[in-house]
């Protein structure tokens, strides 16, 4: 796992809803980091109580300031929260982005950044052993709200080395 994590609002939100944002920093990161746009959305957005003030009170998330978004990111025209995970990633050698948008891990990916999702921040804490049951916690956050069938809970248990 790369030393410097930064974060979009979805892994946020669910990873706080489900009361395990905690997970965040059992990846081994040495440095979280949550660009200003997405702090601003998960908790002034509307969203869920739970996420807004998990966030705000996990002191050791770095609330981060991007620069300008180079236009190679503004050319895949998306959200400010993604655009703004992407740029900061860009500008920190070896960060990896945490984004579950499709269009924002492309996006990453093409431009050279790691990726990963919330799933990937699952197996990640399980493989370091900071999570003994990735079963269970892929369950909790189905129930909190993040859309998981089967068969995606099937593949990131065989990815994390656990038979479904």
């Amino acid at each position: 796992m790369p030393d410097v994590l930064v974060v979009n609002a979805s892994p946020l939100i669910f990873l706080a809803n489900a009361g395990r944002i905690d997970l965040l920093r059992a990846t081994g990161a040495g440095r979280i980091i949550v660009p200003e746009p997405v702090f601003d959305e998960v908790t002034s957005g509307g969203h869920a109580d739970a996420a807004a003030k998990a966030i705000s009170e996990a002191a050791w998330l770095e609330k981060g300031r991007t620069s300008e978004v180079p236009a190679s990111v503004i050319a895949w025209d998306l959200g400010a929260g993604e655009s703004s995970v992407i740029a900061m990633a860009l500008q920190l050698p070896g960060a990896y982005a945490v984004i579950d948008d499709l269009s924002g891990r492309k996006c990453g990916l093409a431009l050279g950044i790691g990726v990963i999702g919330t799933l990937g921040v699952i197996v990640a804490a399980h493989r370091r052993g900071a999570l003994t049951d990735p079963r269970a916690v892929l369950l909790e956050l189905r129930s909190a709200g993040m859309w998981l069938s089967d068969a995606v809970i099937a593949r990131a248990l065989r990815i994390a080395g656990i038979e479904p």
